[in-house]
């Protein structure tokens, strides 16, 4: 997952694979998803998105995974 924020447009994507998007999903005004032929989501873009986010939590974040994707990853 990388994200990028682009402070002069005032908005953040969230890349989440490699797979290139074939199409968009808006979800709300200004918040779309990318998602590919087999309805994967790919990306998320956030317009606005100071006025719909704190753009410093999303750039650093925590992962809490949960027990059983512990057991696998170790």
């Amino acid at each position: 997952m990388k994200v990028h924020y682009d402070s002069q447009a005032d908005a953040i994507y969230i890349k989440l694979g490699s797979k290139k998007p074939d199409g968009v999903v808006e979800i709300t005004d200004g918040v779309s998803l990318d998602t590919t032929a087999e309805n994967k989501i790919v990306g998320i873009e956030i317009l606005n998105a100071s006025k719909k986010l704190n753009i410093k939590t999303i750039l650093t974040y925590e992962l809490d995974l949960s027990d059983s994707l512990k057991r696998k990853i170790a």
